[in-house]
């Protein structure tokens, strides 16, 4: 694990909440000083008043991106595991996801669609999407994401099966390359009753796909 030093923090008068974000900081002097060669690289002045505090954010701001390697995602979810009697679908939907592609450093961004079958077991809600944002939180492609994220829930919950749907645009083919402004590409990944039951994941598929509210 990483020491993290803290860096500064946001607080309102009046309110008991103070955000503190922490940066280790040896990484961030190194990422910055990198940056600050790319900048001179690509022809810009990095001394200029508009980028001279650029290297700096930019090493905040990988770093922030880039949180998930620090995090275990199944300790996520075996920090919330209960006993339930429910063997039905649970679905949490359109969870937001912004990642970053570990072929160009681009963003991708988009949502995802996960549900288990319990199997005695059940997890916090939250803890799921904390999942998502945790493998996400890394330099990723969109299948291997997928993947992770089934198996961490199989893993962690043992249940009657995981299914994960993501749908997601990337800037590596939307502002370079390729150049398509409106692609979506869209990943699945099944285990159990899901891959088995054909029922099963076709109710999975419709959910995700109608607004029942």
């Amino acid at each position: 694990m990483i020491e993290l030093t803290e860096k500064g923090a946001e607080y309102n008068e009046g309110t008991r909440y103070i955000k503190v974000e922490k940066y280790n900081e040896e990484s961030t002097n190194s990422i910055a000083t990198s940056v600050k060669n790319m900048l001179v690289q690509i022809g810009e002045d990095p001394s200029r008043d508009g980028i001279k505090d650029t290297p700096m954010r930019v090493a905040k701001a990988m770093q922030f991106c880039t949180q998930g390697y620090q995090i275990d995602p199944k300790k996520i979810l075996e920090g919330a595991l209960f006993k339930e009697d429910y063997s039905q679908m649970v679905l949490v939907k359109n969870i937001e996801l912004y990642s970053m592609c570990e072929h160009h450093l681009l963003p991708f961004f988009g949502k995802a669609h996960v549900a288990y079958i319990p199997n005695g077991t059940i997890t916090g809600l939250s803890k799921i999407a904390r999942v998502v944002d945790a493998y996400a939180r890394r330099l990723q492609v969109q299948e291997r994401l997928t993947m992770q994220i089934r198996d961490c829930l199989q893993e962690a919950l043992h249940p009657w099966g995981v299914a994960v749907v993501i749908e997601a645009s990337h800037l590596c083919m939307m502002m370079r390359g390729v150049q398509k402004q409106n692609s979506v590409t869209t990943t699945s990944a099944f285990t159990g009753a899901f891959l088995k039951n054909t029922t099963t994941r076709e109710e999975f598929l419709r959910l995700i796909n109608v607004n029942l509210h």
